[in-house]
């Protein structure tokens, strides 16, 4: 792991959002919003960034956005990565979904999967290029859901069993979540399963999460469910990131994770906890005029939708 900066006391932090004051100019639809002081999160968001994103993925080193089809990328260089600098024209256009790994990227086009990055992440094995519905990225490795079934691939050198699809993963699945070297699926029966490194208890599913889920999320040592609009959380609690606050436990529309925290949304507000040594719960004034839409996070920062 990463060395972590600053100690944070267990703490929430809230966004309210209000209606358009009278004349005011309205808010462009579609557009990304970005915080935290990771050097990621203070890149400037490209202009066609800003109107018109349909779709939105934090990486830990670039973050990529959906708009009209095509892939939008921008973040940090990386003389040691400069594959990941570059969007590989098939998904210049038609692309469906994306997904943000810590140094490659997913690309969801026809059902066929396309990635960039780092080479041992890319290599696409065959059952990914065709009929794929869903995408993750992890740390090293990617995630496909393929008729009901996930499909697994990467670095094996990192592998901490991530990639051993179990076999109740592979049918009935409806969504999948890729942390740094745990994977969760969410089956149809509302069932959630969780594989991979387990150090800190992060595949220990709670019986709460066995069924009635209707989303999942992976952070990078720690698991996140939703259940009748309550986060569930269990995995890493160094910084009580897996200790849901009060306010997280009803109403909560959309989950999101990060390494030491997580980001919900609620009844037009923004709710982040509990690690802000990036500044991850510095919630910028942009965020708290409202209208956010959806969400995604990664191991510093936070990118949400407008």
């Amino acid at each position: 792991m990463r060395k972590l900066l600053g100690v944070t006391t267990f703490a929430v932090s809230l966004v309210l959002f209000g209606a358009t004051t009278a004349g005011a100019a309205p808010k462009p639809v579609g557009e990304v919003l970005t915080w935290g002081t990771a050097s990621v999160a203070k890149v400037p968001i490209p202009d066609e960034a800003r109107s018109g994103v349909t779709a939105i993925a934090a990486g830990f080193k670039r973050n990529v956005a959906l708009k009209d089809g095509r892939v939008i990328q921008w973040g940090v260089p990386d003389s040691g990565y400069p594959e990941l600098d570059r969007v590989p024209v098939e998904a210049w256009d038609g692309v469906d979904a994306i997904a943000a790994g810590n140094y490659h990227h997913l690309a969801l086009k026809g059902g066929k999967v396309i990635a960039w990055g780092r080479w041992l992440e890319t290599k696409v094995p065959e059952e990914a290029r065709s009929g794929v519905t869903a995408i993750a990225a992890g740390d090293g490795y990617s995630l496909a859901l393929k008729n009901g079934g996930v499909i697994a691939w990467g670095w094996e050198k990192i592998n901490q069993g991530q990639m051993n699809v179990p076999e109740e993963a592979k049918s009935g699945v409806t969504a999948i979540a890729a942390g740094l070297n745990h994977a969760m699926a969410l089956k149809k029966d509302g069932s959630v399963i969780a594989w991979g490194a387990n150090k800190y208890g992060q595949l220990n599913v709670p019986k709460e999460a066995m069924s009635g889920v209707t989303a999942i999320a992976a952070g990078a040592q720690h698991s996140l469910a939703l259940k009748d609009g309550k986060v569930i959380a269990w995995g890493w609690n160094l910084y009580e990131q897996a200790t849901v606050p009060t306010v997280a436990q009803s109403g909560v529309t959309a989950i999101a994770a990060g390494q030491l925290h997580n980001v919900v949304l609620k009844d037009g507000k923004v709710i982040v906890w509990n690690y802000n040594g990036q500044g991850q719960m510095d919630i910028p004034a942009t965020v708290k005029d409202g209208g956010i839409t959806k969400i995604s996070s990664t191991f510093y920062h936070i990118l949400a939708l407008r």
